[in-house]
């Protein structure tokens, strides 16, 4: 066999690719036309391995727009180029692209039953980071591998992470994670999220269901006995340019005199300031943890109000969960939970609207008393 060679795949290489992927695989196959859009895609690399003039194989990389994270999506080589280290090559290959694209972590599901591929991607430096049942088509279970890339060590996860389970509960999904970590895993389920949300929203009507605000997550985080304490840049009431209709508009100032009211009878600090990255990463360092607010823009792709979980600091980046999983673009909760965001990125980010409202909920690590 010739020296292999790695090069990006082209549109040409999509027979190959298929050719390989059906041989490899039984099922859960990447179609021809995910190749063609894959290879196309900003937020994707493709690379193949070439030997003897042939393609014998093919690493697949995804990007998550505004965090330092890269997710190996696929990785296969021809059954008879099988044992030749070319695996090996083409995952060295992935780190390097992920380096390339300035991200430090790199990520990855391989099914339970694969013992080769296991056994490479421990060999190179990954670590077991978890399992997810039923993951296949086949209901084989998928374990999660993690690879540090470059600088310090990622900090601990305390925090479990929670997918939200629809399109307007990210301000209760932060809070559900919250609540199990400092109270109970058993609030992590869809039944709470609605429950939180239709307490904490700002607007529940025809004219349709409206996200959370700072004050209303405060609120019912202290009624769950966390220790909230509010910080917003703006004394005014919020989410309200875009709202036209009457109704709604009084519905949602009522909703948030209300929630206002509230914290203050409960005696919950507000800060009515925008709050500095210092001051985050002081918290973060001090084991409590803040539900964020964020431009939906740069991580979603939507204008739209959208909060996040902050909980950890390696010094060059803000450790987040995103309840937020683009499952359509082939998105799994390795690419939403525990993403360092560079702190230029985070501090970008962390505003909304032509305003720049800054706004985050910190949760203490100390119980009330419920």
């Amino acid at each position: 066999m010739s020296a292999p060679r790695i090069r990006p795949a082209v549109i040409s290489d999509i027979d190959a690719l298929d050719t390989i992927e059906k041989a490899v695989f039984s099922s859960d196959r990447i179609s021809r036309r995910s190749f063609r859009t894959l290879i196309d895609r900003p937020t994707a690399e493709t690379l193949v391995i070439e030997a003897d003039g042939q393609v014998c194989g093919y690493a697949m990389i995804l990007f998550r727009a505004g965090a330092a994270l890269a997710r190996l999506y696929s990785l296969a080589v021809a059954p008879g180029r099988a044992g030749k280290g070319l695996g090996r090559a083409l995952l060295a290959a992935a780190e390097d692209a992920a380096m390339d694209h300035d991200r430090i972590l790199l990520r990855l599901e391989v099914r339970e039953d694969n013992e080769a591929a296991i056994a490479l991607y421990k060999a190179t430096g990954y670590r077991h980071i978890g399992r997810v049942a039923d993951y296949y088509e086949d209901a084989m279970a998928a374990l999660r591998f993690e690879k540090l890339l470059r600088g310090p060590q990622a900090p601990d996860v305390r925090t479990p992470f929670y997918e939200q389970t629809a399109d307007f509960t990210c301000g209760s999904a932060c809070l559900l994670m919250a609540l199990a970590r400092f109270r109970s895993p058993n609030f992590l389920d869809p039944v709470w999220e609605i429950r939180l949300w239709r307490e904490a929203t700002t607007v529940f009507m025809l004219a349709g269901p409206g996200g959370c605000e700072p004050f209303g997550l405060a609120m019912v985080a202290r009624d769950h006995g966390l220790n909230p304490e509010v910080w917003c840049s703006t004394e005014d009431m919020l989410f309200l340019e875009t709202v036209r209709d009457p109704e709604k508009r009084r519905v949602m100032e009522l909703a948030q005199t209300d929630f206002r009211a509230r914290v203050a009878e409960a005696g919950t600090p507000v800060h009515s300031e925008a709050f500095t990255m210092d001051w985050l990463r002081a918290r973060l360092a001090d084991g409590h943890i803040a539900i964020v607010l964020v431009s939906g823009y740069l991580m979603m792709g939507k204008k739209v109000p959208h909060w996040v979980l902050a909980h950890g600091d390696d010094g060059r980046h803000i450790f987040v969960h995103d309840p937020w999983v683009e499952d359509e673009v082939g998105e799994t909760t390795d690419d939403a939970a525990n993403i360092p965001v560079p702190y230029a990125v985070f501090d970008r980010i962390a505003r909304f609207g032509r305003s720049g409202l800054r706004a985050a909920v910190l949760i203490k690590g100390n119980l009330l008393h419920v």
